[in-house]
């Protein structure tokens, strides 16, 4: 059902496959953070928030080793969140020119 865990399976093994996810997990949600997130934090507030993410990646990675899509899903998040900042981007920049 996984894409991504069965070609991390295919390549790499069982070996280091947790850590593997981890930190894929970690990184594709830290984008999605800074994609999603609008307003610019204080240096306190960004420390706490990234410290959170570390520590919620850990569920995302056991439900990604249990085989169920969670890179894939943040993957789209990542994706579906582009568009839409891409989009508002032109958009500003059109009523910007107008």
């Amino acid at each position: 059902m996984s894409i991504f865990f069965d070609l991390i399976l295919e390549n790499n093994g069982t070996d280091n496959i947790f850590w593997i996810f981890y930190f894929m997990n970690l990184v594709l949600a830290a984008i999605a953070f800074k994609l999603g997130f609008a307003r610019k934090l204080s240096l306190l507030k960004n420390i706490f928030v990234y410290a959170m993410l570390f520590v919620g990646t850990y569920i995302i990675t056991v439900f990604s080793v249990l085989r169920m899509p969670m890179t894939e899903s943040l993957i789209i998040i990542i994706i579906v969140l582009a568009i839409y900042r891409m989009r508002l981007h032109f958009q500003r920049k059109a009523n910007h020119n107008a």
